[in-house]
């Protein structure tokens, strides 16, 4: 389990953070800590104190102020190298539907990390993108173009289709008729973020058209989310409209709801569960839940890191801790022998995503620079 395939992450910045925005991007906040708080006294600030400060040579809990103040002499891209590298991943499939500028691009990530770095396609995000001259009746058919240019090396498509009007999806295609009606009011609008649920439909069956697998976020995230419409179950009714010889459907981060998605990991056969953000934040206490239900070969791994570099160690340290510390668990009390404990966490960590995502996924460990 010690190289691990990142199934669902983003880009960090390419820039140098004050203490306000690098405590923010710790977290799933957007705004600022009322006096006397700080974000990062918490699970995550200790985890960055724990396992990030020996990656920039200094001993493992350092003080916030010593492990800031290290990374600002060092700078962002020695930073984000050492914090990356000492993660040990050998893949990154990276969701590119996040594109500030201020973002490190994909060959910077790859050569930062010494890993491969795969693009995961953001559905919604090709929609909006589309020309300025796109009109209504031209939407389905100029989408289904882009969408096809955009996957050609593409490992996966995503959904956010949570955040956008919750999970409660379509569970049959959109009428050609329905979508031009959509398109024209999304049009009339001025275009922006898609929130209308016959084009997120529309968008979401094409995604499961492209026969690669989709990712659809659920669970937990920033505040713009409605919480009560993330919970996978929602989504019952479209998962189950897929078939069983249906392209993987991945759901991502899960919690709170993380045991409603692994019934339907359980029961759903193109149904799989990535732990990525939950364990993260949650750590030791959540990773057991997971695999309550779904079957080991129905779990990955992921850190879904963002902005910082710290995210992407943090959050497979976590993962590498909380599991080893599970299987321990099973093995002290005889539920599992060895063997089986070391196949079940290099399943979870790399060999799940390399059957998943492509045989060439992982094939081969993270390049590193002489």
């Amino acid at each position: 389990m010690e190289v691990l395939i990142d199934g669902h992450c983003h880009r960090v910045l390419a820039r140098d953070l004050d203490r306000a925005a690098f405590e923010t991007a710790c977290t799933e906040a957007d705004l600022p800590p009322p006096p006397g708080v700080s974000y990062l006294d918490s699970r995550v600030g200790l985890a960055v104190r724990r396992w990030c400060a020996p990656a920039l040579g200094l001993p493992a809990h350092a003080s916030a102020d010593d492990y800031l103040a290290r990374r600002a002499e060092l700078g962002w891209r020695a930073a984000t190298e050492a914090l990356l590298r000492a993660a040990g991943l050998a893949e990154l499939l990276v969701d590119t539907g996040l594109d500030d500028p201020a973002l490190l691009g994909d060959a910077g990530l790859a050569a930062a990390s010494g890993a491969r770095v795969r693009e995961v396609v953001r559905l919604e995000r090709v929609a909006e993108t589309l020309p300025a001259d796109t009109g209504a009746a031209g939407f389905a058919t100029t989408f289904a173009a882009a969408l096809a240019g955009r996957i050609r090396t593409a490992a996966a498509v995503k959904s956010v289709a949570a955040y956008r009007h919750g999970l409660a999806v379509p569970a049959e295609r959109p009428t050609p008729r329905a979508v031009q009606r959509a398109a024209e009011a999304w049009l009339r609008a001025g275009r922006g973020r898609i929130t209308d649920p016959v084009l997120l439909g529309h968008v979401l069956w094409a995604g499961v058209g492209t026969g690669l697998p989709l990712q659809l976020h659920t669970g937990f995230g920033d505040r713009s989310l409605a919480l009560r419409r993330a919970d996978p179950a929602l989504a019952q009714p479209f998962l189950a409209a897929l078939g069983p010889r249906a392209a993987p459907v991945v759901l991502l981060h899960c919690y709170p709801y993380h045991r409603n998605a692994g019934w339907l990991a359980q029961v759903y056969p193109h149904v799989y569960v990535d732990v990525g953000l939950t364990v993260t934040h949650a750590g030791d206490a959540v990773l057991p839940e997971f695999f309550e239900l779904a079957p080991f070969g129905k779990l990955l791994f992921s850190t879904d890191a963002y902005l910082l570099p710290e995210l992407y160690l943090v959050g497979a340290a976590r993962f590498r801790h909380a599991l080893r510390r599970l299987l321990d668990t099973w093995r002290a009390d005889d539920s599992v022998s060895v063997a089986d404990a070391e196949r079940i966490a290099t399943l979870v960590g790399a060999g799940n995503a390399r059957r998943l995502y492509g045989r060439s996924v992982g094939a081969c460990g993270p390049t590193r620079r002489r």
